[in-house]
């Protein structure tokens, strides 16, 4: 389960919920992903990364990834060394980046240099293109993948729909680029004139577009809306580990975080086993 999913639930608190829940990984966002967020204080040395540390040995719950490191035009190592030694320390897999950069050839540069780096701490980052940021489709995804000498893509289900993904492409790419997939649902359409929520989870921005606050508040569980979700589970390799990324404000007023969570675990369950062999 990813943190967005519940991004008002503390680390190690989502680590307990989804050890009830039934799930085996989460994904910890121990570094804000824009101005306005108020970050998790998972820094090394910090109580709530000691906590975190406790409890994934305890429940035996694992990391997949951490997030989020967002990269532009100036960053260097110093920006995103924290990310890297926290990543390590929770034994994560992946570290999900966003672009800020308008230069993609530039951003290519930062993203290699990342991958270099990111190597002696156990981590693979990933790319992940998203409509509203430079990295806004699969293909300058791949472009910068390719060029990083070890990065890879991470492949949102509401974003690929969103940006017009082709499941050709997916199908027709090398497996080795991508390395894990978030589920959700949503409906084909993106929405417009979406009323704003006076507050969002750790104060993520209320005034971005229609897109933006679809991703962080409105998403659907897998099988409630109409994405082509077992076409791009089929499009890509059955192996590939897949987490729930299924923000959804409202249906959250009505439940438990326990509950949200275990209704996640078995949308995606349930997903999952309608023929198809995926891990």
């Amino acid at each position: 389960m990813d943190h967005l999913t519940m991004l008002d639930v503390s680390p190690p608190e989502l680590v307990v919920i989804a050890a009830k829940a039934g799930f085996d990984c989460v994904g910890l966002r121990v570094s804000a992903a824009g101005p306005e967020e108020k970050p998790w204080p998972m820094k090394q040395g910090s109580p709530m990364l000691e906590e975190t540390l406790r409890l994934l040995k305890d429940t035996g719950i694992r990391v997949l990834d951490v997030e989020v490191l967002r990269i532009g035009p100036e960053t260097t190592l110093d920006d995103y060394e924290h990310i890297l030694e926290t990543g390590a320390l929770l034994g994560a897999r992946y570290l999900t980046v966003n672009s800020d950069d308008p230069d993609l050839e530039r951003a290519s540069e930062t993203f290699a240099v990342l991958s270099s780096n990111a190597r002696s701490y156990g981590l693979r980052p990933l790319i992940e293109p998203i409509p509203y940021t430079r990295v806004s489709n699969l293909k300058d995804a791949i472009h910068i993948a390719r060029r990083s000498g070890g990065g890879g893509i991470l492949l949102d289900c509401l974003h690929f729909q969103r940006y017009g993904g082709d499941l050709g492409m997916l199908r027709a790419l090398d497996p080795q680029l991508f390395s894990y997939l978030q589920l959700c649902d949503a409906p084909l359409s993106p929405p417009t004139g979406l009323p704003r929520p006076q507050r969002l989870p750790r104060g993520q921005s209320t005034d971005g577009t229609d897109l933006q606050l679809e991703s962080r508040a409105l998403r659907l569980l897998p099988g409630e809306g109409e994405l082509p979700l077992r076409e791009i589970l089929e499009s890509l390799p059955p192996e590939m580990p897949v987490s729930v990324e299924a923000p959804n404000m409202e249906l959250r007023k009505t439940l438990t975080p326990v509950e949200f969570a275990r209704r996640a675990w078995q949308a995606v369950d349930e997903l999952l086993h309608q023929g198809l062999d995926v891990g």
